[in-house]
């Protein structure tokens, strides 16, 4: 479909984490489980920031544990489990307390009644979120990007998940919540993105999306309102 300012689109793709669903009532509801891991929340935090920045690697989560491992002054295995305990299953609970951004899935399930093929990409693991508040089963993709083994903003997990839709980059929009990872990701990819602004960064001017939205009944206008 011809979106004015965007050209033809024919997917759709989301972020999860701070996209559907706002990361500081997240973050609240977390406070106690993460103060009461902090050591390994700081560690795993570490390694992440590292991983964002390296290469792609086929044994990802291996990775990840050997160097956070390293940090907490345990063995691979062990941390390992460890993740798994606290962040990977230990989060999956509060998932299920979290309201999803006004009118965030219910745009979805509109779009794709509308003829758009929607993909999921998250650098956290779709799992943790069980049915992905009712939507799971009208995705046509469901990607972790961690399976791909490259976080973004590395393109690869873009180009993955292109490459699943059957559907060229430059025709799809990516949404998201982070200009580093979600914007420039998809942007390296070839993709347009759309930005779920962050109120700190839109207050500094830093805006290099193709379209930027405070809410989804933005998009919404954009995406439905404006199709050919």
């Amino acid at each position: 479909m011809y979106i004015e300012n965007l050209g033809e689109i024919k997917a759709i793709g989301f972020d999860i984490d701070g996209t559907l669903y706002r990361s500081i009532p997240m973050y609240l509801s977390m406070f106690f489980h993460v103060i009461g891991n902090a050591r390994t929340y700081i560690a795993y935090n570490k390694v992440r920031k590292e991983l964002h920045k390296s290469g792609n690697y086929e044994n990802f989560r291996q990775v990840q544990a050997e160097k956070t491992g390293a940090l907490l002054k345990i063995s691979a295995e062990e941390a390992e489990k460890l993740l798994d305990k606290v962040v990977y299953e230990g989060m999956k609970p509060y998932f299920l307390k979290l309201k999803t951004c006004s009118d965030s899935i219910e745009l979805i399930r509109d779009l794709k009644a509308a003829g758009f093929k929607i993909a999921l990409l998250s650098d956290f693991p779709p799992e943790q979120k069980g049915d992905i508040w009712g939507i799971r089963d009208i995705c046509d993709v469901i990607l972790g990007t961690e399976a791909v083994g490259a976080l973004k903003p590395s393109p690869l997990p873009f180009l993955k998940m292109a490459e699943a839709l059957g559907v060229a980059p430059e025709e799809i929009l990516y949404v998201g919540n982070s200009l580093k990872y979600d914007v420039g990701g998809s942007q390296k990819a070839g993709m347009k993105a759309a930005w779920l602004k962050n109120p700190f960064k839109a207050l500094a001017g830093k805006d290099y999306a193709d379209f930027s939205f405070w809410h989804f009944k933005e998009l919404r206008k954009l995406l439905l309102s404006k199709t050919k």
